[in-house]
């Protein structure tokens, strides 16, 4: 695992031990920031169900401000620690233990308006996507011009448009098919 363009363009990423984190691979990663666009220009990102935090820091290696991460793994939060330390990227991030199946956490960075990029993986087949959905668009978070990434099993078929978002890409990569919302 590495990150794929940006400053930390090749920083090597501590991996997973075991199949508990399902790290986005690097040609995903890479795909779907070619999908975005390169670079950033600030901005904050939320990265959800973050695992090893790749997203996030594939973000804040690409210009984005400030990344707040989540999960409720143990095993994910020291993954995630451990990657910013490796890119120096700790002062840009906030790391935080909660279950997103009980909606969107609170942050001092996860203002009203505040969030411009969200990347959502949640496990696959455990049908959490749209209460994530529901929670971001609850809190008011998401910026008018948020995209929000979401990387979904090619078996299942995530309820995504509703009237708050809608699919403007959609990309299969083997099994994984990625899904850029907007408002």
């Amino acid at each position: 695992m590495r990150i794929t363009g940006g400053q930390m363009k090749g920083r090597r990423l501590k991996p997973p031990k075991g199949m508990h984190i399902r790290p986005t691979s690097d040609r995903v990663r890479e795909a779907v920031f070619d999908i975005l666009r390169q670079e950033f220009q600030g901005g904050r990102a939320l990265d959800l169900f973050a695992g090893t935090g790749a997203m996030g820091l594939e973000a804040l290696s690409r210009g984005v401000e400030k990344a707040v991460f989540v999960d409720k793994s143990d095993e994910a939060l020291r993954l995630i620690r451990k990657n910013l330390e490796i890119c120096g990227l700790t002062q840009s991030a906030a790391v935080l233990r909660y279950d997103l199946s009980r909606g969107v956490p609170r942050h001092p960075l996860l203002t009203p308006g505040g969030i411009s990029l969200v990347f959502l993986d949640p496990p696959y087949g455990k049908g959490l996507l749209r209460g994530v959905l529901d929670g971001l668009a609850r809190t008011r978070i998401l910026a008018p011009d948020c995209t929000v990434v979401v990387e979904t099993s090619a078996d299942e078929e995530p309820p995504l448009e509703d009237g708050r978002f809608s699919v403007i890409k959609r990309r299969r990569y083997g099994g994984t098919i990625i899904h850029i919302l907007g408002p």
